[in-house]
């Protein structure tokens, strides 16, 4: 779509007001970290969502995948805990987002309702903003070049987006859509939206939607960035659409809690999501998040405290690949950046359990940490 000039006027004015808003933004200088030899790339960071101060923990990852802790940094705004959870307070999943191109890792506060952004340097990390999220309770981050997008949970639920300028957000007031959930919704944390992301291309935003409306949400996206006016709404009764990824083929790959599967879709440009064949059951509990290595996924389910493998690119669908036994509730996960290990988060005791990822996908623990603070918390991002 070509932009009138009136529109890329309004645009530009939107920025430039919130840009000059970001140029008095506070720099804060990084923690002591008690381990300074980290190598660049090795680092995993984990937000601890603490009511009495969010934070974000460094780990630098040493040779044999198994963590060791680096430093303690905090948000400057609180964590929070929606209504009914237990062990996954945000319900969510990309609540902890790294920006590779620019070094920039983006962080919410639920309870504060603002983003904190962090500049990365190794193991070290940088406070620069934080900037109100556009909306309550955040619990999102989705980031393709110099957008950034944020999902708002309560009050309906709504998108908020923003433009990187330096290492801080500029917000643009007019990429603000409702979502039009039910507020009133019980309980709050399987009727909130699960996660918000970009289309590999970056020219369409996906939402979840769980419980509240069982649905794909798609914006489709202009060239400016600005989101449709309302979505196209992909509607999959009583499936529960939760977390998602999208496979080296396209694809989009999304966890079922209310089935407990796996379910593959093609996402077209006009927003509408096809399946690709049957969901792939997991015969777990609480399927919600989803992470990709490769070929390889690995979904946790929250319920039976274990990660369900599958392999993409299968005749008939996904491949299983297996069951592999975590602590107590399994959250988010995430993957070293050269693919050969797996960092889950679990919310019952603030534990991240380590594994050496195989050639054929399975899992092989090496280890675990406890993260101070993290009961109930989510935002995981490896390096």
């Amino acid at each position: 779509m070509t932009m009138t000039p009136a529109r890329t006027v309004r645009i530009a004015a939107s920025i430039g007001t919130a840009a000059l808003a970001v140029a008095t933004a506070f720099a804060v200088p990084a923690a002591a970290a008690s381990h300074q030899t980290a190598r660049p790339g090795s680092a995993v960071f984990v937000q601890t969502n603490s009511p009495a101060g969010n934070a974000i923990v460094a780990y630098d990852r040493d040779a044999d995948g198994t963590l060791t802790a680096a430093g303690r940094y905090p948000t400057g705004g609180l964590g929070g805990s929606l209504a009914g959870s237990a062990v996954d307070h945000l319900a969510s999943q990309g609540s902890l987002a790294y920006d590779r191109a620019h070094q920039l890792l983006y962080a919410v506060n639920a309870g504060s309702d603002t983003i904190t952004v962090f500049a990365v340097h190794g193991d070290r990390l940088t406070r620069t903003q934080q900037v109100a999220s556009g909306g309550s309770f955040p619990v999102g981050i989705a980031v393709h070049g110099d957008r950034v997008y944020v999902l708002n949970a309560l009050d309906g639920g709504s998108v908020q987006g923003f433009v990187r300028v330096g290492d801080s957000l500029a917000t643009v007031h007019s990429w603000n859509r409702g979502l039009g959930l039910d507020p009133t919704a019980t309980p709050q944390f399987t009727h909130t939206p699960g996660q918000i992301a970009f289309t590999p291309d970056g020219t369409r935003l996906v939402v979840t939607t769980k419980a509240a409306t069982n649905s794909i949400d798609v914006f489709p996206l202009d060239r400016s960035g600005t989101p449709a006016r309302t979505p196209v709404v992909n509607s999959e009764p009583g499936t529960v659409p939760f977390g998602f990824v999208f496979d080296a083929a396209g694809r989009l790959q999304v966890t079922q809690a209310g089935t407990n599967a796996v379910a593959t879709y093609t996402v077209a440009r006009d927003g509408k999501a096809t399946p690709v064949g049957s969901p792939a059951a997991t015969g777990q509990a609480a399927t919600c998040w989803i992470v990709r290595d490769g070929r390889h996924l690995y979904a946790s389910n929250a319920g039976s405290d274990s990660l369900s493998g599958f392999r993409t690119g299968g005749r008939h669908g996904l491949v299983p690949l297996g069951d592999t036994g975590t602590d107590g509730g399994t959250v988010d996960a995430a993957v070293s950046s050269d693919g050969r290990y797996l960092y889950a988060q679990t919310g019952a005791k603030g534990i991240v359990d380590e594994f050496r990822v195989n050639h054929d996908g399975s899992l092989t623990a090496i280890g675990s940490v406890t993260v101070p603070d993290a009961v109930g918390g989510e935002g995981i991002v490896a390096r």
